[in-house]
């Protein structure tokens, strides 16, 4: 079953580290999330986020995260 706030925290939480730090997740670019694909996502949450991300980019989903990105609070659950 999936986290009806997942699409929320897309929007919302930054990048903790690395060469996007302080990027929200969403705008991090598809060839970072490629590569992390490639490499491996990191465990835990962040890694969930970051796979889930990648395959909304992958599969031209975008458009699922831009009216929750236009305000986030509106989405509570």
């Amino acid at each position: 079953m999936m986290d009806p706030t997942l699409l929320k925290t897309l929007v919302t939480m930054k990048m903790p580290y690395g060469k996007y730090k302080g990027y929200i997740l969403c705008d991090l670019p598809e060839p970072y999330l490629v590569w992390y694909h490639q490499k491996g996502f990191p465990d835990g949450k962040l890694g969930m986020l970051l796979n889930t991300l990648y395959e909304i980019k992958l599969n031209g989903l975008e458009y699922l995260l831009h009216k929750i990105r236009k305000n986030p609070n509106q989405y509570t659950y």
